[in-house]
């Protein structure tokens, strides 16, 4: 009997000894950067894809070393559950542990886009889908799309000129919905109470502050010349004159080469302010912060003309006569 105590009592200390020796060991690998890698790689895990799967994926790529462990660490961790889908950046000096902590929180690539002041919404597509995120032409259908931007509390039927100018990061493939949504999110937390406020006690809505903003952003070059040319339209507006902004001629051309000509100055479009009387129907572009501040708030000025005396500068004329000098000046080389 005392045999065969002694040979339970040395078989589990060979067992606990066994067992402590495994745990050191898992907790080890767990710890230890697995060092197959030289240099950072990018990981994804598909949208469904079985913790297996994955498993099976880090393992082929020599990511984690030994799979049995790894499922091991993840399933006493409970992370096998967690593990979330997206891209994954794995660099050398990360552990099992690491990889698996990041897989849990979602640390995921992101991609960075970023789209300058002035970009029409057709622009703003291109420049997604060049970067490999979104479908161009699915983003311009659901962007054109009167539901869509009233439930985005959008006063027009497209989204021209409410894509707010920034620099964004996205995860890869994202929706042209969710993309969308953050652009016209970000104008919204732009376009303050106080800015609305301000657009009433112009006697504007909302919708003509940003068609505004949008003209004020293609045609200055400069940051201080904004609130100057807010001023020229401004007061053009409360004359009742015609704005006659080139950039208005064009957004209503569907095959502009980039040379305006007289009858394009001539042609009756909505957008066409050397015809049309007062502001065009909607935004000919998405103006930046700048812009937006600029139509709201102009400088004080009795300017009614401007014409480009350089590549971004502006000469203001508060006459036609004084208008047609600076015309033959700085155009004609007279």
């Amino acid at each position: 009997m005392k045999k065969l105590f002694a040979v339970i009592l040395l078989t589990a200390v060979v067992s606990i000894a066994a067992a402590g020796v495994a745990v050191h060991d898992l907790y080890r690998y767990a710890e230890t950067p697995v060092g197959s890698i030289r240099e950072p790689v990018i990981f994804e895990i598909h949208r469904g894809e079985s913790f297996d799967s994955v498993s099976r994926k880090l393992e082929e790529k020599n990511l984690v070393g030994s799979r049995l462990k790894w499922i091991i660490v993840a399933r006493y961790t409970g992370h096998d559950e967690t593990i979330r889908f997206g891209e994954y950046r794995i660099t050398p000096d990360m552990t099992p542990m690491d990889i698996l902590n990041r897989f849990s929180r979602g640390d995921v690539v992101l991609h960075k886009v970023t789209l300058p002041e002035g970009f029409t919404l057709r622009q703003v597509a291109a420049r997604f889908e060049a970067v490999g995120l979104c479908s161009k032409d699915a983003f311009i259908a659901l962007a054109t799309d009167p539901q869509f931007a009233k439930s985005l509390q959008i006063p027009g039927d497209t989204l021209e000129g409410y894509l707010f100018p920034d620099t964004y990061f996205f995860e890869k493939n994202p929706s042209e919905k969710d993309v969308i949504q953050a652009m016209v999110g970000r104008f919204h937390s732009t376009f303050t109470r106080d800015w609305k406020n301000r657009a009433a006690e112009l006697g504007f809505t909302v919708h003509e502050i940003v068609t505004l903003a949008s003209i004020i952003e293609k045609e200055a070059g400069l940051d201080t010349e904004r609130p100057i040319v807010s001023s020229v339209f401004h007061n053009r507006l409360k004359r009742n004159m015609r704005l006659d902004s080139d950039p208005t001629v064009t957004y209503g051309i569907d095959d502009f080469d980039g040379r305006i000509r007289t009858r394009h100055l001539r042609e009756s479009t909505p957008y066409n302010t050397y015809v049309q009387r007062g502001l065009p129907p909607g935004p000919i572009a998405n103006p930046g912060f700048g812009s937006l501040h600029a139509a709201l708030y102009p400088e004080d000025t009795d300017y009614l003309f401007f014409v480009a005396k350089s590549e971004r500068a502006h000469h203001f004329s508060k006459t036609y006569e004084e208008h047609r000098r600076a015309v033959k000046k700085y155009i004609l080389g007279d």
